[in-house]
Parts: C-alpha cells; sequence; structure tokens
C-alpha cells in the first residue's frame, strides 16, 4: 500500500504527511517508520530535504535504460 503511493509519486518528493492524506486508510504512524525504513535499507526510497523519494529501477526498466545509453553512445 505505501510501496504503491510512493511509486505513483516517482519524481517528485513527498513529505511524511502528504504521505499519510495519500494513503487509502490512516496507517499508524510507528507502523509506517517500519515500512518506510525497510523500502530504504532495500533502495527502493530514499531521504531528501525535501521529503521521500521513490528511486527503485526494475531491472526491466535498467537494462532497456541502458541499452537505450549505448546506443546514443555508438
Amino acid at each position: 500500500m505505501v510501496e504503491d503511493v510512493l511509486k505513483k509519486c516517482k519524481y517528485k518528493s513527498v513529505k511524511m504527511s502528504e504521505l499519510k492524506k495519500l494513503l487509502p486508510k490512516q496507517v499508524m504512524h510507528p507502523t509506517l517508520k517500519i515500512v518506510l525504513d525497510y523500502l530504504w535499507e532495500s533502495g527502493k526510497i530514499e531521504y531528501t530535504p525535501d521529503g521521500i523519494r521513490w528511486i527503485f529501477i526494475h531491472p526491466d526498466q535498467r537494462k532497456k535504460l541502458l541499452s537505450g545509453f549505448m546506443e546514443v553512445i555508438k
């Protein structure tokens, strides 16, 4: 649930208060912190001065991105 909301806000940072409003149900703050810690440790989000940002790139998307980059270099 938290992961899906952050994915939708992919290229912008979201403050904790905004994130709580975007979630479909009320999530307790300690539970949200545990979920965010997990996402941070797994390399899916980053904490910025502006808020929380989704940074994970799926391996298939990464291959596609890098193949396009390699074609530009040739």
